[in-house]
């Protein structure tokens, strides 16, 4: 155990009483805590800036780059919680996968994966495979203090998704050939895929995460029938394999609000909610006993900024009964976002729900 995690017996730690944290444990909080997906990226100058001529693999492996990158937002939006700087593929890439992320379309991947011999390339995961990883959250949690530390991977269905399609895709025409035309060997995919990603999210959570966020990010592309029989059990696998740590466990996707409940089921404490869906009508989906996230439209903070506090306001409305909220947007940050609105908005939602 390190000195952020605080599994329940243990005593309080720097970070336990967080405004983000006791959000996740559906606790009362002193105001609504505020993070963004992909807060630490291209929509600040200073990640432009410390990233150029760096490729993005590159720049995950470097420990002390992506010490600053992660603590870029913090400074600058004074957010309740850090997002630790990656990416979903960094995991595959650790264990041998040829692969790389192409500017402006994503990871690609040399040979997708679509046949049972193709399984023998997904190895598992050791701690030593991203000992970058490890290095780089302590210098993290030593900079960071009371602030909590997010780490994340992504999901077994997006990441098989990737490795079927060969990058990314708009209609999943051959992840969803295998998931129906195989289903034992598409099952074994994502089961040895849960192995990787449970592994990942253990080495951040000993290094000193103090929550995990799983990314299903194509996972809206599946009616609820198929998420429940062909991915639901590869996602639960990884919430339990990090059960006994007793940190929070965010899982979120784009385009779920058919499969908010099932999210729920397969594990999480906290569910994530795109801007589809209004937080109350989420809550009614998920069910009780966990806490929500979300769910600005990152699109609105290009509007004024009477309209982006009237959206927010709305938000918030939706939010009041709720048990545990996180305040979030509905997807990550877009590029091209003005830096200046996201600080706006975390002091208007502190201010607002301040108590």
């Amino acid at each position: 155990m390190t000195a952020n995690q605080s599994p329940a017996g243990k005593p309080p730690t720097a970070t336990y009483d967080s405004a983000f944290l006791r959000a996740c444990r559906r606790e009362p909080v002193p105001h609504t805590p505020v993070w963004f997906m992909r807060q630490a990226g291209r929509s600040l100058p200073e990640y432009r800036k410390v990233r150029e001529g760096i490729p993005m693999l590159e720049s995950c492996m470097r420990p002390e780059l992506v010490t600053e990158i992660t603590l870029q937002p913090v400074r600058r939006h004074g957010v309740d919680a850090a997002i630790y700087f990656s990416d979903i593929v960094v995991p595959l890439k650790a264990i041998g996968i040829d692969l790389d992320i192409k500017p402006g379309v994503g990871p690609v991947v040399e040979k997708p994966v679509r046949t049972r011999a193709d399984l023998a390339r997904l190895r598992d995961l050791t701690p030593e495979d991203v000992s970058y990883v490890t290095e780089a959250i302590k210098l993290l949690t030593a900079e960071l203090g009371e602030t909590p530390l997010i780490g994340f991977a992504g999901a077994p269905f997006t990441l098989a998704s990737y490795l079927v399609e060969g990058g990314p895709s708009r209609n999943h025409e051959h992840t969803k050939a295998l998931m129906y035309g195989d289903p034992q060997l598409w099952a074994d995919l994502l089961d040895r895929l849960a192995e990787i990603t449970g592994a990942f999210l253990k080495v951040q959570i000993e290094a000193g995460a103090s929550a995990v966020q799983l990314f299903d990010s194509w996972v809206g592309a599946l009616a609820p029938a198929d998420y429940r029989r062909s991915v639901m059990p590869a996602s639960t696998k990884v919430f339990e394999a990090v059960a006994g740590y007793g940190v929070p466990r965010i899982h979120f996707g784009v385009g779920t609000g058919e499969l908010l409940g099932l999210m729920g089921e397969a594990g999480a404490d906290v569910v994530g909610v795109d801007w589809r869906v209004p937080l109350d009508e989420a809550a009614r989906r998920v069910g009780p006993g966990k806490a929500l996230q979300g769910n600005l439209d990152p699109a609105v903070l290009f509007s004024s900024r009477e309209a982006v506090e009237a959206k927010t306001g709305e938000i918030l409305d939706a939010a009041a009964g709720l048990e545990g909220h996180v305040f979030n947007l509905g997807h990550g940050v877009l590029p091209t976002t003005d830096p200046d609105a996201l600080t706006r908005l975390v002091e208007d939602v502190h201010t607002r729900t301040a108590r």
